[in-house]
């Protein structure tokens, strides 16, 4: 798994940048019909579910701080290891520095004039607002925070729970969790969780259900944050919806998700049917890497890219 997803590495990280660039707020923006080629005729998906090709979903971090900061942070203080970096400097936005998180690629890219960010933590603002990274040696994790020059982390135990986490902030002041666990299996250090506040509960999660078609797990209580918790997955991968009222701003550039696809007209062609918005157009036939950019309920981007190798896996006869 985590070597069909480096061969993703460089496709995913250029499409990113060049989407960044093009992205397009909700207000005034053409409809999801009106922006997008037409797909050739192909029966219409129930979800992007049978199209989802890599077993975890990739996400992405726009900031502002100097780009060094976020490396340290994310490559020497957490542990993931940095790949390939593509062109990130105060000058372009649309550049990429990936680093492997589990079985999927974080991927931290500079802000966009085009975006309203919100600062705060979980409960502050709509949006992509947490990320959850799983660890087996606390004491490492928290030795790795002091040698950086960063507070050590405030681990504790969760009641009725074998996990042990924090709450930590990354240089761009985003809430970022951290849970170590005993004995982990491979399979649970492979994964993260990505954390969506957002207005309305249930259209969200007719969204990640139905349109995206992810496996909803029964919500549970958040003793963190106060509320319950509505998660989503997809292999390694989870989207966790909170709501703390409707009242809040939108952070809408902060982050967002990537999914890997065989299909991409399929999921164009069904985001047409469900009048989803079009962030940016489906990319024209015949390019290499061919994308379209989609905005969930509260404008968290879901981008969907169709790759060369994810292309030829796709079965003949399937939509």
């Amino acid at each position: 798994m985590l070597a069909r997803i480096t061969l993703l590495a460089a496709a995913l990280g250029i499409a990113l940048g060049a989407s960044n660039a093009g992205a397009q707020t909700p207000s005034g923006a053409p409809s999801a019909a009106a922006t997008q080629p037409a797909a050739a005729a192909q029966p219409l998906l129930a979800s992007t579910a049978p199209v989802l090709w890599q077993p975890s979903m990739n996400v992405f971090r726009r900031f502002a701080v100097e780009p060094e900061k976020m490396y340290e942070f994310y490559g020497a203080v957490l542990g993931f290891k940095q790949l390939q970096t593509l062109n990130v400097s105060a000058t372009n936005s649309g550049g990429v520095a990936r680093f492997q998180a589990g079985a999927q690629e974080l991927k931290l890219t500079r802000r966009t004039p085009n975006r309203h960010y919100e600062p705060g933590g979980v409960a502050d603002a709509t949006g992509f607002r947490l990320v959850t990274f799983f660890f087996a040696d606390e004491a490492a994790l928290v030795s790795r925070f002091m040698e950086h020059g960063y507070p050590a982390p405030q681990f504790a135990a969760e009641r009725g729970s074998k996990r042990r986490t924090a709450l930590v902030q990354d240089p761009d002041g985003q809430a970022v969790e951290l849970v170590v666990l005993a004995n982990p299996a491979p399979a649970e250090l492979a994964a993260i969780e990505v954390g969506l506040t957002v207005a309305d509960l249930e259209r969200s999660r007719a969204f990640y259900r139905s349109f995206v078609g992810l496996e909803e797990l029964p919500p549970t209580e958040d003793a963190r944050f106060g509320t319950k918790k509505y998660s989503f997955r997809h292999g390694a991968t989870t989207v966790t919806l909170r709501n703390f009222g409707r009242a809040l701003p939108a952070d809408t550039g902060s982050g967002g998700i990537q999914y890997v696809v065989s299909n991409v007209d399929a999921v164009a062609a069904l985001a047409a049917s469900r009048a989803v918005h079009v962030e940016t157009p489906l990319s024209p036939p015949g390019a290499g890497l061919r994308t379209i950019w989609l905005s969930d309920p509260d404008s968290i981007t879901n981008y969907f890219a169709e790759t060369q190798q994810s292309r030829a896996s796709r079965p003949q006869h399937a939509p």
